[in-house]
């Protein structure tokens, strides 16, 4: 049975973690506060469930989602995390993390960044453009015409294949934009951040994306 790690157990880290126990996963969540914290949450989501430090959600993950401030990535586990898939929900929000050149003038992806400071890690983008209550509730079977597709990004063939079963199993459709240098398509203020798409429009509101600086 799959185990994965959460470095982050707010909305969407906990309903992300609804979602894989759902579909028979185990999850260990950790947030900055302690795992005593997460107590109420745990009995809320059952057996499939334990609470731990950032430390040990990294070690137990066979793969790990990150999901807190951009502003936090210090203090990841980098070296629990070397040689793991690790999905990074983030979106960049100077007004919370304070202005960042190389993120403000479009130099630089917030996920390139994350990659960077993980450097022996495959970081893919995940679940950043989707309402953190839909996560557990919106999927659909495969063909549907009304299936919801959600984006990815990463320098990583095998991180891509992750999260593209991952989506799968929670009933989306994947659109894989490429690269981490390219996942600025579907950042914040972007055609395709933040509302609801089928496959053929989120690709389409990708391809309608300006970079910042253009």
């Amino acid at each position: 049975m799959t185990t994965i790690g959460f470095i982050g157990a707010g909305s969407i880290g906990s309903n992300v973690a609804r979602a894989a126990i759902a579909n028979g996963s185990n999850v260990v969540l950790s947030n900055s506060r302690g795992p005593e914290t997460l107590a109420a949450l745990i009995a809320e989501l059952g057996p499939q469930a334990k609470a731990g430090t950032a430390i040990e959600a990294a070690t137990a993950g066979d793969f790990v989602v990150v999901t807190i401030p951009f502003s936090a990535i210090n203090t990841l586990p980098v070296d629990e995390l070397a040689g793991k898939i690790v999905i990074d929900t983030n979106n960049y929000y100077w007004e919370r993390d304070g202005h960042i050149a190389e993120l403000d003038d479009g130099r630089e992806t917030s996920t390139g960044l994350l990659q960077k400071k993980l450097p022996t890690s495959k970081v893919v983008k995940g679940f950043n453009h989707i309402g953190a209550a839909d996560i557990p509730v919106a999927g659909k079977p495969a063909g549907d015409p009304d299936r919801r597709a959600l984006a990815t990004a990463s320098d990583h063939s095998d991180a891509v294949e992750l999260i593209t079963d991952l989506y799968d199993q929670f009933g989306f459709d994947t659109v894989n934009i490429g690269p981490l240098a390219e996942s600025w398509r579907v950042q914040r203020d972007t055609p395709a951040y933040g509302h609801r798409q089928i496959k053929s429009e989120l690709e389409a509101n990708l391809a309608k994306a300006t970079p910042l600086g253009s």
